[in-house]
């Protein structure tokens, strides 16, 4: 009764809305994402004169384009109940203890580094060190890096971080055949006991550059001889006779899959007999105990650092590792973090020009690398700062003598323990057991162990090895009976003295100041917060590059990153382990291939680059299934990506230029020309869409029909999806393969310059191509796939949960919205901007696409001032630099993304609209023309504090030109960098103290 009286009562309240049951989640995260509220929305919606955000889609994207019907993701989602769903996919892995090895170990991510790096926006929310008066902290880390992997290889000269072990070999090998002159050298060697993925990769390399491999085992090197080996790669693939004097570069394994240590000085010495040159993949923790490659006289090392604090993941991501000889520096793939001076004659940390040399040398760029590993390398470098050297070589020791105690027990039982001389693996012979039971007993205990194939087991052991699981190792080599082993005992007995004598180490390493310091967790924690001070991130301010998507990189996504369930996973572990991670890569490929219009996705491309080659790699292959073997030309825009020409000329296929329109668009008329020139060995297309120069081309369609009419594929740049999402797609489009950038449009963190994913999307025709791999066969992998472009068959697995969490939080209509709004910030501050700067390039209706184009080129003449000014004097009002001169030189590309509020827009308008006011004193001559605040720019602390300031203007307006400034101001950490300076003083490892 009482109930009763109280509903109708409720019922009847005076309320001037009807109250309308809502049982939804109130958690939901469209709203949470994208930074404009409605009020602003219908604001800057005013501001252009339109009147909705359809009206805007109407005027931007060319009816021809827009999807009939809307993508199907299903509704937005609450972020709690979807992690709660997430966490019960996770729970579908299973985490055994992996010693299965093959280049992937268990580590211990020590909590000071996972909590302050791995988990702290601070470091992964922040861009590539393009702009380094803002980015010193993490070069400082990327240094240490450089430094930890030469001491540890042995050789001067290491690259801020690859990919992955594979990838990494692959590119040392295109490295020396550039640096190998002699013409009748053609071979490359690779040791057959190197990991099989690694094989495969460089095969997979080879093959598209034309390189005829050798598989072999590296004995045969040291015979000098004719060896009857198989040739692959080439279309005289067999066996015929050759000789080391064929060869012009090596691959060794150290130690080798299988465990061996086998010291390869007279193999080097011999190959460099016969001029050819050697790379060896060696291990980073063994080299704190053995022998380095630099030591054997190896010419490159190549591996990976994620034993060093960084989580499997399921294969990624990870940093690879590279160094070599000065000899080599300018052949040398990726990004170099060398040191320089401020204005003030400062020490200063900057990227050195081959960095982005495929920008300036397009297709004759060495490596098509874009994307580094910098969060999972400055993971690396502070693992070895906390542990020191004396640290590491405790964990190896600790490492060696579980292994040495493993294999004496399985020797007492009677089994041949093949590998002679090891560190943490062996190979294993059993005697009167199958292998089959013996990886059960083990699997039925929770470990995995590696099946060879051949009737031998793998194991290997890492850091998080415990006394327990070794005694359980050697219970399961028992074959059921009992069998008890003092593990104390096997330890003190050493069976196998050669192990930890033969190859031993000599020489220092990590003998800086900076790896014997910080060993206390307050000193590390106060460290890394010291190097995050000098950096500029999300967490600061908007970055708005253009091209490069810089937006939210949501908690919520990033939250199943360091479950143990993604980051405990080896990425060759039994399928029936990892149903979780099938069931997440199912749902994401089938978001992906609806979102752009295909018809199946391959997720292992693990970066943007690498989904290029991939692409490309898949046409060849489709051509060559139907006959048309000659079809090697890829035509490109003149305003592409460097990265595009780069990736066709590693993918074998010859550039040819289509020029560019006053309006930035293809010029159809010369494509059309060039097309039907190249025909017979037209290939592909490679186009980027919207445009680089950021509008939506009326004629794309068309441009895909001629392409399609001469027998060639388009395949589309993925860079700037994010004006498409929901509104139109590549394959509704007409292209016919498409990389996506996760780390730009599906919110995967840029990591300050990496990790990144490229999966590619294609077409119904082309799916039977897509990637496949030795080890792990991908769920669509056919007998017509290529071989694999990553080390692991599903690239940097474990944060592909990030970019699952955004698409099913945002749902079909939020992906769409957010595509809007980035159209529409866009467009609102090119109207602001209006009148100040000239924006370059507009769609027929007088829009632009997500980005846009400001001419910065005329300043030159009337002030002095060039766009680099303009980009040191943004770091004052806090801000980082939009897109510098690219795709037109003395431009400024910006993108704002749909993440950022009308707030954030209008301050960074604000300041650009401040700096042409400073110019425009200048142009009248009441600023002077060569001391000023742009000149000058960036002003550090230490300048305005001072007590010597001789500059015409104020310390005020140099370091607080804007009234925001007095809440919080970001302080560069140097002056303006002087980067001829470090090209002329090559200078990349670590500074003395004296000069820190």
């Amino acid at each position: 009764m009482h109930a009763t009286r109280d509903v109708t009562r409720l019922s009847h309240t005076n309320l001037s809305k009807p109250i309308v049951p809502n049982f939804g989640p109130t958690d939901t995260f469209v709203h949470r994402h994208i930074g404009p509220d409605d009020a602003e929305i219908a604001s800057m919606l005013q501001t252009l004169g339109l009147a909705s955000l359809e009206e805007l889609t109407a005027k931007t994207v060319p009816a021809a384009i827009r999807l009939k019907q809307p993508i199907d993701i299903g509704p937005e989602r609450g972020e709690a109940e979807l992690i709660e769903e997430l966490r019960k996919i996770a729970s579908e892995n299973k985490v055994f203890t992996s010693c299965i090895g093959m280049g992937y170990s268990d580590t211990i991510t020590p909590p000071v580094i996972a909590r302050n790096i791995l988990e702290n926006p601070g470091w992964y929310t922040a861009y590539t060190p393009y702009q380094p008066e803002i980015s010193q902290g993490r070069m400082e880390a990327l240094i240490n890096f450089q430094t930890m992997v030469a001491d540890l290889t042995g050789l001067p000269l290491a690259n801020a971080s690859l990919l992955d072990e594979g990838t990494a070999a692959a590119d040392a090998m295109t490295m020396l055949k550039a640096a190998v002159a002699d013409a009748s050298k053609t071979i490359f060697f690779i040791a057959d006991n190197c990991h099989p993925q690694t094989i495969a990769v460089v095969q997979t390399r080879a093959k598209s550059l034309g390189i005829p491999t050798v598989v072999a085992p590296a004995s045969l090197l040291r015979d000098t001889g004719l060896w009857p080996v198989k040739i692959s790669g080439t279309d005289s693939t067999g066996q015929r006779p050759v000789s080391r004097e064929n060869v012009f570069g090596v691959l060794l394994q150290y130690p080798g899959t299988d465990g061996s240590i086998v010291d390869y000085t007279d193999v080097i010495t011999a190959m460099h007999g016969a001029g050819g040159l050697v790379v060896v993949a060696a291990d980073i923790l063994a080299m704190t105990l053995l022998k380095s490659p630099g030591e054997m006289g190896a010419d490159v090392a190549v591996g990976s650092t994620q034993r060093f604090g960084v989580p499997m993941g399921f294969g990624g991501p990870h940093a690879a590792y590279m160094a070599t000889k000065p000899d080599y520096v300018r052949k040398m793939p990726g990004r170099l973090i060398g040191v320089s001076k401020d204005a003030a004659g400062n020490s200063a940390y900057r990227l050195t020009l081959q960095t982005r040399e495929q920008h300036i040398r397009r297709e004759k760029a060495t490596s098509n690398i874009c994307t580094a590993q910098v969060l999972l390398a400055v993971m690396a470098s502070m693992y070895a700062v906390y542990h020191g050297p004396e640290g590491l070589k405790a964990i190896a020791r600790r490492v060696n003598s579980l292994t040495r105690a493993l294999a004496t027990g399985i020797r007492r039982m009677g089994h041949d323990v093949v590998t002679a001389d090891f560190f943490d693996t062996i190979r294993v012979r059993p005697a009167d057991l199958p292998t089959s039971s013996i990886m059960a007993a083990a699997a039925l205990r929770g470990i995995n162990l590696r099946d060879f194939g051949d009737g031998s087991i793998g194991i290997s052991l890492d850091e998080t090895t415990s006394r327990a699981e070794v005694e359980i190792i050697i219970e399961s080599f028992a074959g059921g009976s009992t069998f008890r082993l003092n593990l104390d005992e096997l330890a003190r007995e050493d069976f196998n003295h050669r192990a930890s004598q033969v190859g031993q180490r000599q020489s220092e390493f990590l003998t800086h100041p900076i790896f014997n310091r910080y060993h206390s967790e307050t000193e590390l924690l106060r460290y890394i917060f010291k190097l995050q001070s000098r950096d500029l991130s999300l967490a600061q301010s908007m970055i708005p590059l253009g091209s490069c998507t810089m937006k939210l990189n949501a908690t919520s996504e990033m939250l199943p990153v360091t479950w143990p369930e993604f980051g405990r996973i080896h990425p060759f572990a039994p399928a029936e382990q990892t149903r979780g991670y099938a069931k997440l890569f199912a749902q994401l490929e089938k978001w992906l291939a609806n979102i752009t219009g295909f018809a199946a996705v391959s997720l292992q491309p693990n970066a943007g680059s690498q989904g290029e080659y991939a692409g490309l790699a898949v046409i060849r292959a489709y051509h060559e299934s139907r006959g048309d073997t000659g079809r090697n030309v890829c035509l490109i825009p003149t305003s592409a990506h460097g990265t595009n020409p780069a990736s066709a000329a590693i993918a074998g296929f010859s550039v040819v230029a289509v020029r560019c329109d006053a309006e930035g668009n293809v010029e159809v008329t010369d494509l059309r020309a060039k097309a039907k020139e190249h025909a017979p060995k037209l290939a592909a297309l490679m186009l980027t869409y919207p445009s680089t120069h950021g509008v939506f081309e009326e004629g794309v369609k068309e441009i895909c029909q001629i392409v399609h009419e001469q027998g060639g594929q388009v395949y589309m740049d993925g860079a700037n999806m994010n004006a498409q999402v929901g509104l139109t797609s590549p394959g509704f489009i007409g292209a016919d393969v498409c990389h996506l950038n996760l780390h730009k449009t599906f919110c995967i963190p840029h990591g300050g310059g990496g990790p990144g994913m490229g999966p590619i999307g294609v077409a119904a025709h082309l799916a039977p191509f897509l990637p496949g791999h030795p080890v792990i066969k991908p769920d669509n992998a056919t007998k017509h796939a290529i071989g694999p472009i990553s080390a692991a068959p599903y690239g940097s697995a474990s944060i592909l949960p990030i970019s699952y969490v955004y698409i099913a939080l945002m749902g079909s209509e939020g992906l769409a919205k957010a595509t809007q709004v980035a159209i529409l910030n866009a467009n609102y501050m090119a109207k602001r901007l209006e009148g100040q700067y000239d924006v370059l390039f507009k769609g027929k209706n007088g829009l632009c696409a997500h980005e846009f184009i400001i001419d910065c080129r005329g300043f030159e003449a009337t002030s002095g001032i060039k766009v680099d000014d303009i980009a040191k004097r943004l770091m004052d009002y806090g801000f980082h630099a939009p897109t510098m001169s690219f795709p037109v030189p003395g431009t400024l590309m910006i993108e704002p993304t749909e993440s950022e509020s009308k707030h954030e827009l209008d301050r960074f308008c604000d300041a650009m609209i401040q700096i042409r006011n400073e110019i425009r004193s200048i142009e009248d001559g009441k600023a002077d023309k060569t001391d000023n605040v742009l000149k000058n720019a960036p002003h550090t602390a230490a300048a305005v504090t001072s007590d010597v300031w001789n500059h015409p203007y104020g310390r005020e307006i140099a370091a607080y030109p804007a009234a925001w400034l007095r809440d919080f101001k970001f302080w560069p950490a140097v002056g303006r960098v002087d980067n001829p300076y470090g090209d002329r003083n090559l200078f990349c490892t670590c500074l003395p103290m004296s000069d820190a």
